[in-house]
């Protein structure tokens, strides 16, 4: 009976050395993987066909973008950014600077780039992303102002090299007879370049043919950089499913989409919103958790503006909420952002 009682000592004693030693191993790795963890980035990274932090989590930005600064730059400030965010809920603020000289863009007003700064600047302490985007349009092809181009992004991505909360779209809308070989590409291949001269680790956005809706000779001539998106934009009443499968099978061969723009009217921006069509489109991206921006936040007297015609939200006024001045795309696009 002695020996009986000793072996099971014997076994006990074993046991819980055993478990003594699991725990104290386990308790060692876990401390040893979180000395080593990395820490997650701030950096967004276009890796097959999403975008990432730098330990591979998959990231959506969804925000709002603004008008011409030119025409209706008063409206955008700190405090409206952090409305924004606040009542929205974007993590991401768009800031849509006209290049072209007939529109009173930066090609005629390099004055437009420190009103560009100081909403970088705002967005940046609020902890949000912020698109700076060279907003080509009535200029048509990204060479028409190749040189102002060149200049404005050396500076700006020297400015912000080390702060990944910055995201640079290059071209907003090329259109017209404007090609990807011919124009497009060799015009981003510049650009591109002296962003990375100054920060190499920054996403970059880069406009696709047709007003940013064509793929198929970007998915045969690709860029050769490793951190740039696509650009795809879209208006709900003008734009459906076709639009949507071109995407996918863009995507599908590992190519990053960021809808830098879209929009719930037609594409004019105007007329009546097709709500039902933009929630496919929500539901579409955020299925597949592509980023997207809201045209527009301003008081213009189109569609498309969220805010009512010629109201000006102001902010100074205690318990003052965006909801008192957005007008139905605004009240859309919010139900919308909350999905």
């Amino acid at each position: 009976m002695k020996k009986v009682i000793l072996a099971i000592i014997a076994v006990l004693t074993l046991a819980a050395t055993v478990a003594g030693y699991f725990m104290i191993t386990n308790k060692m790795q876990e401390e040893y993987d979180e000395a080593h963890k990395i820490p997650e980035t701030k950096w967004l990274y276009a890796k097959g066909g999403k975008i990432v932090s730098n330990i591979g989590r998959e990231i959506q930005l969804k925000g709002i973008s603004t008008h011409g600064l030119q025409w209706y730059g008063h409206l955008y400030n700190a405090k409206t950014i952090k409305h924004l965010r606040d009542e929205m809920g974007i993590n991401l603020f768009r800031i849509a600077m006209y290049t072209d000289a007939g529109s009173n863009g930066y090609a005629a007003n390099k004055t437009l780039k420190e009103k560009v700064y100081e909403l970088a600047d705002a967005a940046i302490k609020l902890d949000m992303y912020v698109i700076i985007d060279w907003h080509i349009l009535n200029d048509n092809n990204p060479q028409t102002n190749k040189a102002d181009a060149l200049e404005f992004f050396a500076e700006v991505s020297k400015k912000y090299a080390d702060e990944p909360h910055v995201i640079y779209e290059i071209c907003n809308e090329p259109n017209g007879d404007t090609t990807w070989e011919k124009d497009i590409k060799p015009y981003a291949e510049e650009v591109i370049a002296k962003i990375r001269k100054n920060s190499p680790e920054s996403l970059i956005i880069v406009g696709t043919p047709n007003w940013s809706k064509e793929f198929t000779d970007v998915a045969n001539a690709p860029l050769d950089d490793n951190n740039v998106a696509y650009a795809l934009h879209f208006y709900a009443g003008s734009h459906n499913k076709t639009l949507r499968d071109k995407a996918d099978s863009f995507k599908r061969r590992g190519y990053t989409i960021f809808v830098s723009e879209c929009g719930a009217t037609d594409a004019a921006g105007n007329g009546q919103l097709y709500e039902e069509a933009f929630e496919r489109w929500v539901t579409w991206m955020n299925k597949r958790k592509i980023s997207w921006v809201y045209w527009s936040y301003s008081n213009k007297d189109e569609g498309s503006a969220m805010l009512k015609n010629g109201v000006e939200p102001d902010f100074t006024v205690k318990g003052m909420t965006l909801d008192d001045y957005l007008s139905d795309s605004g009240k859309l696009v919010k139900r919308m952002l909350a999905l």
